[in-house]
C-alpha cells in the first residue's frame, strides 16, 4: 500500500473522473484500500471536472481521456491553470503510444491503461505522491522571502565591539560573538570575550569546547 504523506501534511486528495460509472466504482474501491488516500470528489465527464477541482483542490486527478462534453487531457490542462499542485494520473482503453505521449505532453505524470490491477494504480500512486510532495515543496520554497546573507566580518566586528563595550552577554551578542570566533584567525580579545560570555551564562559546556579548540589551534 502506498505510505501515508508525512504528519505534516494531510491525507492526498484525489479527484476521479470517468464516464463509466463501474471503472468509477472500480477505482475508487482500489483507492479505499490506501490509508493516505481519501476520494474527495467523483466526476462523469472533463466538464464537471473542471468544476469539481476549482471547488475541492486535489491533490491528485486519476483523469479518462474520453468522456462527454470535454476529454480528460483538455480537463487536465483547465484544471492546471488555476491548480499548478495537482498531479495528474491519465487513464485510458486506448493503450497505445501516441495517446500515452499526448497525456505526458499535456502534463500527466503517469498513464495507465484500463483495465489496470491494483498493482498498477498502486505503483502510479506511490509516483503521484512524490509530485505531489516535490511540487508542494517547491512552492513553499517559492512563498518563503529571499533570507538575508549572513553579516560579513567587519559587520560582526563592529557589533561586538558595540555589545562588548555595553557589556551585553544576552543571546543576540551570543551569537554574534560565535560567528566572529568561527572566522580563521579570529583575534584573541574576541575568543576571550566569547570565554567570559560562557562564564556569565554558565555554559559549562560550550567554554570547555571553546577551551579544547584554542588547545588545537595552539598544538597546530
Amino acid at each position: 500500500m502506498i505510505a501515508p504523506p508525512p504528519k505534516q501534511y494531510y491525507r492526498l486528495r484525489v479527484l476521479i473522473a470517468d464516464d463509466a460509472r463501474e471503472a468509477r466504482r472500480g477505482t475508487r474501491m482500489m483507492l479505499a484500500m490506501h490509508p493516505g488516500v481519501e476520494v474527495i470528489a467523483i466526476a462523469q465527464n472533463g466538464q464537471q471536472a473542471v468544476e469539481l477541482a476549482q471547488l475541492h483542490h486535489p491533490d491528485i486527478a486519476i483523469m479518462d481521456i474520453n468522456m462527454p462534453e470535454m476529454d480528460g487531457i483538455s480537463a487536465m490542462r483547465r484544471i492546471s491553470q488555476s491548480q499548478s499542485q495537482t498531479v495528474f494520473i491519465i487513464i485510458s482503453g486506448e493503450d497505445d503510444p501516441h495517446t500515452k505521449q499526448a497525456a505526458v505532453d499535456a502534463g500527466a505524470l503517469d498513464f495507465l491503461p484500463k483495465p489496470f490491477t491494483y498493482e498498477e494504480l498502486d505503483t502510479a500512486l506511490r509516483r503521484a505522491a512524490r509530485g505531489w510532495m516535490a511540487k508542494r515543496q517547491r512552492a513553499v520554497q517559492a512563498a518563503q522571502p529571499n533570507r538575508p546573507a549572513p553579516p560579513d566580518r567587519e559587520t560582526l566586528t563592529r557589533l561586538a565591539q558595540e555589545y562588548s563595550q555595553a557589556r551585553r552577554s544576552d543571546t543576540q551578542a551570543l551569537i554574534v560573538y560565535e560567528r566572529l570566533a568561527n572566522f580563521p584567525g579570529c583575534e584573541l580579545r574576541w575568543l576571550m570575550t566569547l570565554a567570559m560570555t560562557y562564564v556569565i551564562r554558565q555554559d559549562w559546556g560550550k567554554l570547555r569546547a571553546l577551551a579544547e579548540k584554542l588547545e588545537r589551534s595552539k598544538s597546530t
